[in-house]
């Protein structure tokens, strides 16, 4: 009895080894039904009966959500020209005593970040004061863009943010638009013709706005041209848009 199971399984064995076994035999030549099943045709949903006045729900499913703060510093040292901290730091200070901002250790709990020496943890709830720190730095970054880029003649490979040429007076929507697409290309990351709304006219507008409020007579003084002012604004802008900041 023993023996008989021991050769049953020896066949088995043998029956599957040569079940595994690629066959030498050639395939048989494709036939036309063999090319594969015909491409599928898109067919729109409104096209099935019943569904003619079907209607889709596009709305939101969720709202929306911060990325962590080293993200937005990465963002921020990159739009800054790829620099290390503390030549942001220095960068974003200046040297015209305007306290637009003042050091790192200032702001890092602020952003969120955990700070181990007094045994914080880190923030993990979006707050107002978290927002108003990135707009800090954001407006440092763009008055200190404005003062590098679109004062002198730095070549147009150096500009770090404003990477267009001149700031002309009496700016049309025409000379405007190509300029705020690098900008919103810098910022957003894509063109500015992308947008839902007409971005275009409406940041030309802020832009115009800033102009005519500097050029007004007792306006209060400013270190910037009131084109150099329109630019900085159109960058709070774009800093300050939800698409920055959230995802």
């Amino acid at each position: 009895m023993i023996r008989c199971t021991f050769a049953l399984a020896a066949l088995t064995l043998a029956l599957g080894a040569c079940d595994a076994a690629p066959s030498t035999a050639p395939a048989p030549a494709p036939t036309p039904t063999d090319a594969g099943p015909a491409p599928v045709q898109a067919v729109p949903v409104t096209s099935i009966p019943g569904h003619e006045t079907l209607t889709q729900d596009a709305t939101r499913k969720e709202g929306p959500r911060l990325m962590p703060a080293e993200t937005y510093i990465r963002s921020y040292l990159a739009l800054f020209g790829n620099l290390a901290p503390l030549e942001v730091q220095t960068r974003a200070r200046g040297a015209d005593g305007s306290a637009l901002f003042d050091a790192w250790n200032d702001y890092l709990a602020a952003l969120g970040l955990p700070d181990y020496r007094v045994d914080q943890p880190r923030g993990n709830q979006t707050n107002a004061l978290m927002m108003a720190t990135f707009e800090r730095l954001g407006v440092a970054l763009c008055d200190r863009a404005v003062e590098r880029d679109l004062r002198g003649t730095l070549p147009l490979a150096q500009r770090v943010v404003f990477a267009f040429d001149g700031t002309p007076a009496n700016l049309t929507e025409t000379d405007f638009a190509p300029r705020f697409d690098v900008l919103h290309r810098t910022f957003l990351a894509y063109p500015a013709r992308l947008a839902q709304t007409d971005r275009t006219r409406r940041f030309f507008a802020l832009y115009q706005g800033t102009v005519a409020r500097h050029r007004a007579t007792g306006a209060p003084a400013s270190r910037f041209t009131p084109e150099q002012a329109g630019w900085a604004t159109v960058c709070y802008g774009l800093l300050r848009h939800p698409e920055f900041h959230a995802y």
